[in-house]
């Protein structure tokens, strides 16, 4: 049998090993390396690695942190591997934002600086800069990580300082900052409302934006990262009472929200962005009293009907639905515990 060409090896067999394998394969020849670090390889690769199948759950230590894998039937942990950071912080310093085809948009909380991490390849990068570009204040700030049509992975810094707003975006093509016009209600920009991290799906980033009082405003910003656009739209038709929150996710590159209301038993309906509406698709009955020591973020819905939901803390628990599962494991794309997050291994890398 004739020899494969080396473009077919290397597009069509290479694309579709695991990230880890990819960077033993490098080493075969200089070749070898000058291929597998192609944009179109990276950018092939990483659309074949977004399955459920290749999703892990980092869980952040005070000097290292771990990777499991998800066991779907069970609702738990597979084996671990250990990953020490490999940039300098301190202990229970690493702050997770965001995240999005195995990036980690990362603030060291002791420096307030932002950086950009493949925790399966470990490559990192600093974000910040000496003209104040690049710091982020929990509470105060917003992030979302995108890619624009002309695949530069990008990252949205919605700043709020005294009596300073602005909003910027990074690029990691040009490796800079530029300030962008933030063009609808000034207000939402204020402290008085608290912003989501952003959940990019089909083409446009997504935040919530919720005044931070019981029966406040609760809007949902979307950003055109294409015309880099800013408009509104509304919450889905929820009551208003006790706690409402909504947790965005992105099925199969179709916006959902997960909607909790309630104050001692809560209800949560899973609602699905159409135009700009929202339909609702599915309800469970109330469930019970969730401490808020243990309040938790809704991180995927499993084959058997159940929600699988993670704690701040990266405890597990399931909600149990009697209702039609889904048909299959969907991953979503976004989740941000305080001590850990839910990512897909890539080779995506945070510098050029």
């Amino acid at each position: 049998m004739a020899d494969l060409p080396i473009h077919t090896i290397v597009f069509e067999i290479l694309t579709r090993l695991p990230a880890k394998d990819v960077g033993r394969s490098k080493s075969v020849c200089k070749q070898w390396y000058a291929l597998l670090s192609t944009q179109d390889f990276v950018r092939i690769h990483c659309t074949r690695s977004l399955v459920s199948s290749n999703q892990r759950v980092l869980l952040i230590d005070d000097l290292t942190c771990s990777v499991h894998s998800i066991i779907s039937k069970s609702n738990d942990y597979g084996p671990s591997s250990i990953v020490t950071f490999p940039f300098h912080h301190q202990n229970n310093d690493v702050s997770i934002l965001s995240h999005l085809n195995g990036l980690l948009c990362v603030c060291l909380n002791h420096t307030y600086e932002l950086l950009l991490w493949n925790p399966t390849t470990t490559a990192f990068k600093r974000l910040s800069t000496t003209d104040s570009h690049g710091f982020y204040i929990n509470n105060l700030d917003a992030i979302g990580l995108y890619v624009d049509a002309d695949d530069d992975y990008k990252v949205l810094h919605i700043k709020r300082r005294s009596g300073v707003l602005g909003v910027y975006v990074y690029s990691r093509e040009v490796d800079s900052w530029r300030n962008i016009p933030f063009i609808t209600r000034q207000e939402y920009l204020s402290p008085h409302f608290n912003w989501s991290a952003g959940t990019f799906c089909g083409g446009t980033l997504y935040f919530t934006v919720c005044e931070c009082w019981l029966g406040g405003a609760k809007r949902v910003i979307c950003f055109d990262v294409n015309s880099e656009h800013f408009k509104e739209i509304s919450f889905p038709p929820v009551p208003s009472i006790g706690k409402v929150q909504g947790v965005l996710v992105n099925v199969k590159n179709v916006l959902h929200m997960f909607a909790s209301t309630g104050m001692f038993e809560m209800t949560i309906d899973l609602w699905t962005l159409q135009g700009d509406y929202w339909i609702k698709v599915l309800s469970c009955p109330p469930i019970p009293p969730i401490s808020l020591s243990l309040w938790c973020d809704i991180t995927h819905f499993v084959t058997n009907g159940n929600w699988f939901v993670m704690t701040k803390l990266g405890k597990l628990f399931t909600i149990e639905m009697d209702m039609k599962p889904f048909e299959c494991f969907y991953p979503v794309s976004w989740f941000r515990g305080f001590k850990g997050a839910v990512f897909v291994q890539t080779i995506v890398s945070p510098s050029i």
